[in-house]
């Protein structure tokens, strides 16, 4: 069995945000009771023994613990690659140096479109204007800067102007992702999901930017897999490279994996290498010995390792399925539909998006004072 290289350390599920796309919990509340500053301690070092390399700070918003720069700071002495990965709200100046002197490695700030409007529109908050300004700061402290933008029916039209928008605040790095369809997102997937015209223009414009950009900026561009003839690989296989813990320190595989009926595992309860080596939540589907066909029998079955559980869940009820995306699995009808609901033309009078809510989330306004419209109930 060999070491995770890389831990998501889920630090808090509070957000100022309001995105309808998040991947975090349904049941937010059951997360409240946050690991404290010596129980993330704990937690790095033990991930550092365990042969983590890299340590990528979430929520979430993790600027929104008061401890993030001595969680950093321990980090670093640990010798983890650490990332913050943020909306950017709160990343002020004298807040950005204090985290660059404690050894922060790299940042990747969200923005939810190239306009300010609707990016405003999408995350539930004006917020636009402050992200802008904050990848101003990181670039000026001298950090690597991904910027990354989370693509659905409402803005992956916007992906070239999305491009020149990373161009123009110096990013090194842009991660066009398609949404996952977990949490929030799994809510909204019918409002979400784009049709497959606009996902082969916006292919289109990311193939002439990594020709005309492969020198300045890596352009990473994620598909959603609901069009793909092979389901992507769950995590690089289940319990094999990565492992998240959630704020109240539960260990995952993954960071959709708690909607699985699996036994809880806990860094309140054991230390990480025992959880990681030996939990059955962890042992659930390693390898490929679980495997039902098609899948055992597939010559893929060590490339995509059966698809994502999490989403083989979501559709049908069981984990151990064959992830439906797969154009092989018996329940491959379940995504064709949506796929066909996607591409039937106009959406108006569709159903409208959800928005993550939260208690530390304030809604946005219109200039009059009345709630802005999530986009897509129009």
């Amino acid at each position: 069995m060999d070491s995770p290289f890389g831990l998501l350390a889920e630090l808090t599920y509070r957000c100022p945000l309001a995105c309808s796309y998040c991947s975090n919990p349904l049941n937010m509340g059951d997360y409240q009771d946050e690991l404290a500053t010596d129980e993330w301690r704990r937690v790095l070092a033990e991930a550092g023994d365990l042969g983590v390399l890299q340590c990528h700070l979430s929520g979430g918003e993790p600027l929104l613990r008061r401890d993030l720069v001595e969680i950093v700071a321990d980090a670093h002495d640990l010798g983890l690659y650490t990332n913050l990965i943020t909306s950017a709200l709160g990343l002020s100046r004298p807040r950005a140096e204090q985290l660059r002197e404690a050894g922060l490695d790299h940042v990747q700030v969200s923005i939810q479109a190239d306009q300010p409007a609707l990016s405003d529109r999408i995350a539930g908050t004006p917020s636009f204007q402050r992200k802008i300004e904050a990848m101003g700061v990181v670039k000026e402290l001298g950090w690597p800067l991904t910027v990354n933008v989370v693509l659905h029916r409402y803005n992956i039209d916007r992906v070239a102007y999305v491009l020149a928008l990373a161009e123009e605040v110096g990013a090194d790095r842009v991660e066009l992702a398609n949404t996952q369809y977990y949490g929030w997102a799994w809510r909204n997937r019918d409002a979400l999901l784009p049709s497959r015209a606009q996902l082969e223009a916006a292919e289109a414009v990311v193939r002439a930017a990594r020709e005309r950009l492969r020198d300045r900026m890596d352009v990473i561009y994620v598909i959603p897999d609901y069009y793909s003839r092979y389901p992507k690989p769950c995590m690089g296989g289940w319990a094999s490279r990565l492992l998240t813990v959630t704020p109240n320190g539960d260990v995952l595989p993954c960071p959709a994996a708690q909607t699985l009926p699996l036994p809880r595992a806990s860094v309140r309860e054991d230390p990480l290498e025992r959880i990681w080596a030996g939990s059955p939540v962890m042992n659930a589907f390693r390898g490929t010995d679980w495997m039902p066909e098609p899948c055992r029998s597939c010559p893929r079955r060590e490339v995509d390792f059966g698809g994502c559980r999490c989403q083989a869940f979501l559709l049908t009820g069981d984990a151990a399925r064959t992830d439906p995306v797969c154009h092989l699995s018996p329940d491959h009808d379940l995504v064709a539909r949506a796929v066909e609901a996607a591409n039937a033309g106009s959406r108006a009078g569709g159903p409208p998006l959800v928005p993550r809510p939260h208690r530390d989330r304030r809604p946005a306004r219109r200039p009059g004072g009345a709630d802005r419209p999530v986009p897509g109930a129009e």
